[in-house]
Formats: structure tokens, C-alpha cells, sequence
């Protein structure tokens, strides 16, 4: 009997992975649930991790309130994906019903109080989160308050993976001008259009190998990257992990880190929106603007691989705080772009060019619409800043934010003037 043959390795743009977390909050106040588990266990009778259920999946996350929606391997086309997503999240709803329960989007919780609301997982791979907790305190917004959109694209090779991570490294610090979606902490206006990223990017400054500068270092061999990233990080993780439960990649917590044993680069980078179809309008743009630069559309890819990971993070905290409004001052960083201009530019103008130069929704009216509206309207913090205004009460907070769970449920796009 023939041996079975390998699987064969995923080429550039050949499949795409996406995972989408949400809290699981009570219908009444908004207060986090930690019932992750009870939720796995009415769909499979059995508290697991992972919950396999056609294209899509559900795992667990670090807490008790998230749940991970995910697709089940790689798929071949972005296209019509958000409908699948949306399938799920309505399932899930109708199931979290008898909990007075409902998923709520959004990068971070509006009020939650990590020090009093945090419940690790306590089941399957329960060693990875107390390894996490006893070294960093998981009860913090960083670790216990936050919710993502991952995008994992493949590479077949060395080459491959150089050209991927030269484009997905400069495309990076301008993610959360579209992205941002966490504006309000504590019940109050951080004044960050994306606090999810704030804290996130100090979570693990106890050990600050593991984040860097969140913008990943300019390496691109397999070779190089472990010695110049990964075997720093676990070396110096080692005195704090003696059982050794996080000498994995998945230790690495830069903004795009590199999957060498599933070959592929996992974008960590985007808030969750209020909807998977906003969520997939910025992941096919950002899949969009990458093809682009590693086809070398406006520039050389050596060029992008000149700039240092300190440059790239200077642009990106800037984002963080100012999202679409940032005032882009690197000419430098803006031709490789193809966009050249009189004097600086905002991050908001930098993607409205991008959208006409390499951006094609057309078949997809409604992934277009909802690209369209953080093009114009500004991405999820800023409209949920126009909705709440400044300094809001509790009151405001909830219903706002009440509007953008009803928003998921029904798979719209918030806009505060007209609420799904």
C-alpha cells in the first residue's frame, strides 16, 4: 500500500485563515459572563477546547467570556465568508437566550473591571493560561479585556515567507486606522481610538522580548527569526516557565508572528468590529494592499525591508492614538505607498488612496458598503465616539453599545445617526 502523500504547503495567497473573538455578555447590563464552557457544553455535551462544526469553528480563549470563531483550516477565497461567520453568531445567540445572555463586539469592553470579572478557562489546556497568569497577572485589560480579528496567510518557503513579511510588517503600523474599535475603558473616553492596543502593547513588559515593539523586527529567514526573536524570547522566559508549558510560538505577542510550524504569518493586530462584514471589508483590504506591495506595485520589496522595526512602531503608536486622523510626517514610508504628496497626510487620506488604488469590493455590495463607511464615516471608535460624545455616563455607555450587539446580531454596519 503507496505511503500516504504529504500535504502539500500552502503558497502565497493560496488560503486564508480568519478568527473572530467576542465576549459573551448579560442582555440586561452588558456585565461579562464567564460562560464559555456551559456554551460548549449545550452544542457537544463535553467541556472542550475546540467545538468543529463544518467551515467554522468554536474554541475557547484565555478567559471565560470569549469565544473564538474561527474558520476550520484554511479556506481558498475570503468572498462570502462573512456569511458564514454571521450563521454563527446568530446560532450562538439563539443558544446564549436562555442565559439572558448575547455576544457583544467591539476591541474591549466599555466597563468591565478585569480585577473583579476575570475567570481564566479552567479546562483543556488550563496549564498554558495559569503559565501566563502566575507569571503576568491575567486580571488586567491586556489579557482578560480584549477581543481581535486574526488573519493567518500562508507561505510555501524561505522566499516566500521574506516576501510576506517585509509587506505585512510595513502594512501594520496603519491596521488600526481602520481597525480601531476600543475608544472607551472603565467607563470612560480614553482618549485612544484604540486602547486595546495601548495596553496590549505593555501586557508582557515584565519579559519585553515577547512583544518587542509590536512591529515585528526586519527578519526574513526562518534561520534569522529564531535566532534573533524566538530563541531570545524563550531564553528569556525560561527562569519564569521552568516546566517549560510556553517554549511555544504561540508565546509571541508581536502584532504579526510568524506560524513556522503551520507556515504561515498570523496578523494580530485588528480590533473586532461590529459585525463580520465590517470585520472581513478591513481583512480584504488589508489582504488587498499586501498583495499589492509584494507585487512590488509602487516599490521594491528591499525597500520595505529597510525600515527598522523602531521606525514602523513610531507610525503605529501614533495610529493607536489618533487612528484615521494620525498625521503621517515619513515621505519616506508614504511613497512606498505610491502616494505622493505636498507636505504630511492623515492615516484616513493614506487609505482612501489605498481603497482606489488596489482595493476591489465590487462583487461584494455589502463587504464594499461596509468598507465604504469606515473610509468615510471613520472606523468603529470614531462612531462610537459621534454616538456616546464626550465624558458619557453609564446609561449612554450601555445603550450604545447594547446598539452595537444588536448590530452583530443582525450583521449591519453601526452608524450612530442610524442604529441596526
Amino acid at each position: 500500500m503507496a505511503s500516504p502523500q504529504p500535504k502539500r504547503t500552502l503558497g502565497l495567497f493560496e488560503g486564508f485563515g480568519v478568527e473572530l473573538e467576542y465576549m459573551i455578555v448579560s442582555k440586561k447590563d452588558l456585565l461579562v459572563l464567564p460562560i464559555t464552557d456551559k456554551l460548549i457544553y449545550d452544542e457537544v455535551g463535553a467541556y472542550i477546547s475546540d467545538v468543529e462544526l463544518g467551515e467554522i469553528a468554536w474554541s475557547n480563549e484565555l478567559v471565560l467570556h470569549v469565544v473564538e470563531l474561527k474558520t476550520q483550516g484554511p479556506v481558498k477565497s475570503l468572498e462570502g465568508l462573512h456569511c458564514k461567520f454571521q450563521e454563527h453568531v446568530q446560532k450562538i445567540n439563539q443558544m446564549l437566550e436562555k442565559y439572558d445572555a448575547m455576544l457583544l463586539p467591539t476591541g474591549a469592553h466599555p466597563t468591565m473591571n478585569p480585577d473583579t470579572d476575570t475567570q481564566l478557562w479552567p479546562h483543556e489546556h488550563n496549564a498554558v493560561y495559569e503559565a501566563y497568569n502566575r507569571i503576568f497577572n491575567c486580571k488586567g485589560h491586556g489579557w482578560a479585556n480584549l477581543q481581535s480579528t486574526h488573519l493567518n496567510l500562508p507561505f510555501a518557503n524561505d522566499e516566500e515567507f521574506a516576501k510576506l513579511h517585509a509587506a505585512i510588517r510595513f502594512v501594520l503600523p496603519i491596521l488600526p486606522a481602520l481597525s480601531a474599535s476600543s475608544p472607551i475603558m472603565d467607563g470612560k473616553v480614553t482618549g485612544m481610538f484604540d486602547s486595546r492596543l495601548e495596553v496590549y502593547r505593555h501586557n508582557q513588559g515584565k519579559i519585553p522580548s515577547i512583544t518587542g515593539k509590536v512591529v515585528p523586527e526586519a527578519v526574513f529567514s526562518k534561520k534569522d527569526y529564531e535566532e534573533q526573536i524566538l530563541n531570545k524570547m524563550y531564553a528569556d522566559v525560561a527562569p519564569y516557565d521552568p516546566e517549560g508549558t510556553l517554549q511555544e510560538e504561540f508565546l509571541n505577542s508581536r502584532g504579526a508572528i510568524a506560524r513556522f510550524e503551520r507556515n504561515t504569518i498570523e496578523i494580530r493586530l485588528l480590533d473586532i468590529q461590529e459585525s463580520p462584514v465590517a470585520d472581513l471589508a478591513i481583512v480584504q483590504a488589508t489582504v488587498s494592499v499586501i498583495q499589492a506591495l509584494i507585487g512590488e506595485r509602487w516599490v521594491k520589496l528591499q525597500e520595505l525591508m529597510a525600515f527598522d522595526e523602531n521606525r514602523l512602531s513610531r507610525i503605529l503608536v501614533q495610529v493607536i492614538s489618533n487612528g484615521q486622523e494620525t498625521i503621517l510626517t515619513d515621505q519616506e514610508f508614504l511613497s512606498c505607498f505610491g502616494f505622493e504628496c505636498k507636505g504630511n497626510c492623515t492615516a484616513g487620506e493614506l487609505w482612501r488612496h489605498l481603497a482606489k488604488e488596489c482595493i476591489v469590493l465590487e462583487e461584494q455590495p455589502e463587504v464594499q458598503h461596509a468598507l465604504n463607511v469606515i473610509l468615510s464615516r471613520g472606523n468603529l471608535a470614531k462612531r462610537i465616539l459621534d454616538a456616546t460624545k464626550l465624558n458619557p455616563d453609564t446609561k449612554t455607555i450601555e445603550k450604545v453599545y447594547t446598539q452595537l450587539a444588536q448590530c452583530l446580531q443582525k450583521g449591519g454596519v453601526f452608524l450612530p445617526e442610524k442604529p441596526c
